[in-house]
């Protein structure tokens, strides 16, 4: 081989050695391309599906029957009363008339089309109100709301409205040892004294109500949600993990339900199963709690109250709920 062919076959090598290179590079650099959109899009979707949460717009909740508001239902004094926390006092809704107790009681200025003439007062002429909840108040401070309550007039019907416990679970956001009435984080066992005390609690709240109102009454006490959508990850919602607090929680809520079961004028409003879905896994859609039709989060940005359209809802559930006795209050 001469001088030229050695050089042109060291060229020809350096160019075969270049394009070895290049394709090297190349498949590098598909890789890092792949990888990189791969992570994207596993971000994304972890965004999405964790961290995520938009509210949505327009109405929530369940439907109301417009036929029961369609005629008067008495003519007799009737008092809607709230008693509870910042759930009945309303933080978290836009304006206090949104409000779920306001929403009960007249439609605001700017309410949907179809709950127009969907409130108690359309029906009820004669129906004054008074809301005692206090937000960020427990169960024994409601008890001491309680007692203090004047006897209504023999005229007067009452229609109370409670939310109470939900703050008794939460507070104080595991910043402080569990205690009564401040039990986040606490085990099962070291709860149980509590769990009976509001057990107790909740019995003597509901007869002193009763018996507040010697003209009768209707009770409507709702159950306790949770923002976690019943997985129990606490730190989804930005908390300290809580190993026992969905038993805890369980508990609180079958204590709820039986007082109303054993009581022919209380009645249960379902607020933790309707909020299933509205929660830290409202984005969730392989969970049985997704909601298809409105996927989106109710609360407010403190967790544990609800946001406006979460008030819509619990206004809806209220209102069924008043509705499902309404031939009471004919009587």
């Amino acid at each position: 081989m001469n001088d030229v062919d050695s050089v042109n076959a060291s060229v020809g090598q350096v160019a075969t050695d270049a394009g070895e290179i290049r394709k090297v590079k190349s498949k590098r650099l598909r890789r890092l391309l792949l990888f990189g959109g791969a992570l994207t899009i596993a971000a994304l979707a972890y965004i999405e599906l964790n961290l995520r949460r938009p509210i949505g717009s327009g109405p929530a909740g369940p439907e109301v029957a417009a036929a029961a508001f369609r005629e008067q239902w008495s003519s007799r004094q009737f008092k809607l009363l709230g008693i509870g926390d910042s759930v009945t006092a309303g933080l978290g809704a836009k304006s206090p008339a949104h409000s779920y107790f306001q929403r009960m009681l007249r439609n605001p200025e700017d309410e949907f089309a179809a709950m127009q003439g969907l409130c108690l007062s359309a029906v009820l002429p004669n129906i004054e109100a008074e809301n005692l909840a206090v937000s960020g108040s427990t169960s024994p401070m409601h008890w001491d709301v309680v007692q203090r309550l004047e006897p209504h007039s023999a005229e007067t019907f009452g229609i109370v409205v409670l939310t109470t416990g939900g703050n008794d679970l939460i507070h104080s956001y595991g910043r402080s040892p569990a205690r009564e009435g401040a039990m986040y984080g606490a085990t099962l066992e070291q709860a149980e004294p509590w769990i009976k005390n509001f057990a107790a609690r909740l019995d003597r709240m509901l007869d002193q109500i009763d018996e507040s109102f010697p003209g009768g009454c209707e009770m409507f006490l709702a159950n306790i949600y949770d923002p976690t959508d019943g997985v129990g990850d606490a730190p989804s919602i930005f908390l300290p993990p809580w190993p026992d607090g969905l038993a805890i929680h369980a508990r609180y809520n079958a204590i709820i339900l039986d007082a109303a079961k054993r009581r022919p004028n209380v009645t249960l409003v379902p607020m933790y199963e309707a909020f299933l879905g509205h929660g830290s896994h409202c984005r969730q859609f392989w969970r049985e709690t997704y909601d298809s039709s409105d996927p989106h989060y109710w609360y407010f940005s403190n967790i544990e109250d609800p946001n406006d359209r979460g008030y819509d809802a619990i206004r809806r559930l209220f209102l069924n709920a008043v509705v499902s006795r309404q031939s009471v209050f004919a009587q």
